[in-house]
């Protein structure tokens, strides 16, 4: 369990959720507190430790153990009033002193391993995504200086449970053998209640519309505000976030009257748009790659690089292969085209609507024909 010196609710609508944290918060704190034991000689029973969400947690560790050359610990994952497979789970670590300088981190028991190209993680390291591995490192760092050691450690992660959960996730897909992947971007795992979270969309939107200029702009997530705020697309416009609820943002926008809503999106959420996919969420399927091969076959790309893109574990991978065959241009300009047949569908001529699509790696790859006008109405009545 934590105790939070912050917020540990957040309001959906009006219910009252309890926030969670992620595995790779449980990681960073079981490594800072068997480092702690490790380096000081003394058990801990518990850590502070702040996330880069912004808030502290304070985590009550459990199976301690300690010995002159290691020390181990671990924290119960809680997911908050937002429970996944990996809820109730415990996460280990392990630190042991080492010959070798700094930190080194490594993968036990039920932590999955990266066998694919396409990942954050490269391929034969343990699947410890780059905020949770930041984390650790940090965490481990911070109690060095603290006891002012130089030497080396060895950081060992682990999730007994870990290689019967990752069964029941998209591991085995994604190439990760042998456990769960550790996760998290902001350390906190917001409570996502599918009434509560669509109601909430809704007010936002209701409140978008009411005090500005009638003109909406929509984005997934995290991925889609950033690329907002680092090109500039519209800075005086606040973008409502609407997670995977495409089809029922849309709905709600023209129910509350908007004169036109734009969509800043990652190629891995809206490639779904192209089949009609309004609710982009990866429980109602995951067509990502099947619809960029069958964009490829329309677009006249030879046979052997199909095999490629249905193989290839993320959408940036899949772009990559067909930028390198010359079909990348074409096969967006007839995916755009899909899209915006799509959202105009489901505006039905009640409001104009657009969507800019991007990637991290490749920047925006194209656009509907109504997204111009629309973002230039957000940015001439953002000012």
């Amino acid at each position: 369990m934590a105790d939070w010196t912050d917020a540990p609710f957040v309001y959906r609508g009006q219910k009252k959720l309890r926030r969670g944290y992620t595995t790779g918060t449980c990681a960073a704190a079981a490594a800072a507190g068997a480092a702690r034991m490790l380096l000081s000689g003394k058990p801990v029973s518990e850590v502070k430790l702040r996330v880069p969400e912004g808030s502290t947690l304070c985590l009550s560790l459990v199976e301690t153990s300690l010995s002159a050359s290691s020390c181990s610990c671990g924290v119960v994952k809680d997911s908050g009033d937002d429970p996944d497979i990996t809820n109730g789970s415990m996460v280990c670590a392990k630190v042991s002193f080492a010959h070798s300088p700094g930190p080194v981190l490594t993968g036990g028991v039920g932590v999955g391993r990266v066998t694919k190209p396409g990942l954050s993680v490269p391929v034969g390291e343990p699947a410890i995504n780059p905020v949770p591995r930041k984390m650790i490192l940090e965490g481990v760092e911070t109690v060095c200086r603290e006891y002012g050691y130089t030497g080396g450690l060895v950081v060992e992660i682990s999730v007994p449970e870990g290689e019967a959960l990752a069964a029941r996730t998209f591991n085995p897909r994604l190439g990760i053998v042998g456990g769960i992947s550790i996760l998290g971007t902001s350390g906190i795992v917001e409570p996502m209640s599918e009434e509560a979270l669509v109601a909430s969309i809704g007010l936002e939107i209701r409140m978008a519309v009411k005090n500005g200029s009638g003109y909406l702009l929509l984005v997934p997530g995290n991925y889609g505000e950033d690329f907002v705020k680092e090109h500039h697309l519209a800075d005086h416009v606040q973008p409502v976030k609407c997670s995977n609820y495409v089809g029922e943002s849309l709905d709600m926008a023209v129910r509350e009257g908007a004169k036109g809503v734009l969509f800043v999106a990652h190629i891995g959420k809206f490639v779904k748009l192209a089949e009609g996919m309004m609710n982009t969420h990866s429980a109602y399927g995951d067509c990502r790659m099947a619809i960029l091969c069958a964009e490829a076959v329309r677009a006249g790309a030879p046979r052997e690089v199909l095999p490629r893109i249905l193989e290839s574990v993320t959408t940036d991978e899949a772009l990559r292969i067909l930028q390198e065959a010359g079909f990348l241009e074409s096969v967006m300009q007839h995916l755009m085209e899909h899209i915006e047949g799509q959202l105009t569908r489901r505006a039905a001529g009640k409001t104009q609507v657009g969507a800019i699509v991007f990637s991290n790696v490749y920047g925006v790859l194209g656009q509907t024909g109504q997204a111009e006008v629309l973002l230039r109405h957000l940015q001439e009545n953002g000012k």
